[in-house]
């Protein structure tokens, strides 16, 4: 994620601000642009960006961000939908009649945009094809009576179980499932990998590279996961996968080595647009210099990314200990993990030009 400045006074602002707590003025996101701007009232309920890129253009505010204060991105004047790109996505909302539910969609709003920012850079459309269904989002809560809902990715549709969104409950189900990273981000991207597994992978050139990599998918994948629930990982799943839960059928470690391709180049740009360094001053610890601004571009190659994220790693997780906080980056990537992650990153860059514009309207 970028660090952005206020375009009136130069303050810094941040992806989810309404307005800059330095000067006042109003802001909002533009996804078009992929830049977040001052913007000042115009006629007929517009807006004006003043971001340079922007060129004065006029937006309109989207919808659930005027009726429902839970989102900060614009949509072009002229553009037909009330909804912004990332909020046309959902066919479910919760109950907004229940009163926290408007607090805990805001959480899985924050954690979406800032997946889709991750597509909007990748230039990747979600919108489908004749081959391929659109992506949309489901935001449920577990009925009065019947089955909870799941979490999960079914034919193009992601759904969210809103108890997600609140803490405790997300804890709880992180100590049960013995899983130490859970986040409603992390969900979310993990997510969307499922989704682009079938246009980026399956029947496709690189098909035969994923099962070398990842296994035969065409496993009975229920059965997977029983085994893995009943059973739990293999002792040594550390040497050959990213997480415990990757090791439960290769469209679960794609989807989970995926979304931690995601976790490393959305950091490595946070720390690049914050100017983050690390220069050590003991003479033998040069493996712990980085320099992220060099490879915050997403077609940097992935193992020059690779040699500045570890030092970021090992640097932030200090930091939080120094806090009384877990690790941020709880994890050690073996190197049939780091193949697996190099391949990652040559699927979504290799192919991501073919599947744009990016996230364009229906």
């Amino acid at each position: 994620m970028k660090a952005f400045h206020c375009d009136i006074c130069g303050g810094l602002v941040f992806f989810e601000n309404v307005q800059c707590l330095k000067c006042n003025h109003a802001l909002g996101f533009l996804p078009d642009l992929i830049d977040l701007s001052t913007i000042e009232a115009a006629d007929q309920g517009l807006y004006r960006a003043l971001a340079p890129s922007a060129q004065n253009r006029l937006y309109k505010q989207c919808a659930n961000g005027r009726e429902h204060q839970i989102c900060n991105w614009l949509v072009l004047a002229d553009d037909p939908d009330s909804l912004c790109q990332a909020c046309r996505l959902n066919t479910v909302i919760p109950d907004l009649t229940v009163p926290q539910n408007r607090d805990l969609w805001h959480q899985l709003e924050l954690a979406k945009r800032r997946m889709v920012y991750t597509l909007l850079r990748l230039e990747i459309s979600t919108e489908g094809d004749e081959n391929r269904k659109p992506l949309r989002f489901r935001f449920m809560t577990n009925p009065a009576d019947g089955p909870p809902v799941m979490t999960g990715h079914d034919d193009g549709v992601i759904t969210i179980n809103l108890a997600e969104a609140d803490p405790a409950e997300r804890e709880r189900r992180r100590l049960n499932l013995r899983e130490p990273f859970r986040t409603l981000l992390g969900h979310m991207r993990h997510e969307i990998a499922h989704y682009y597994w079938g246009e980026l992978v399956a029947n496709d050139q690189y098909l035969n590279q994923f099962r070398e990599l990842f296994g035969d998918e065409t496993q009975d994948y229920a059965s997977s996961l029983q085994r893995y629930y009943q059973q739990g990982p293999p002792t040594d799943w550390q040497a050959r996968h990213v997480t415990a839960y990757a090791t439960s059928h290769p469209w679960e470690d794609w989807a989970e080595t995926s979304a931690h391709y995601f976790h490393i180049v959305d950091t490595v740009e946070t720390a690049a647009s914050f100017g983050l360094a690390l220069k050590p001053r003991h003479p033998d610890a040069k493996s712990m210099t980085a320099d992220p601004k060099s490879v915050a571009n997403l077609d940097s190659p992935f193992d020059r990314i690779l040699r500045n994220w570890f030092p970021l790693t090992y640097a932030l997780n200090e930091l939080n200990r120094g806090m009384g906080l877990p690790d941020l980056y709880p994890f050690v990537l073996s190197n049939a993990a780091i193949e697996k992650l190099r391949f990652v990153h040559e699927v979504f860059h290799n192919r991501a030009r073919s599947l744009s514009p990016a996230c364009s309207p229906p």
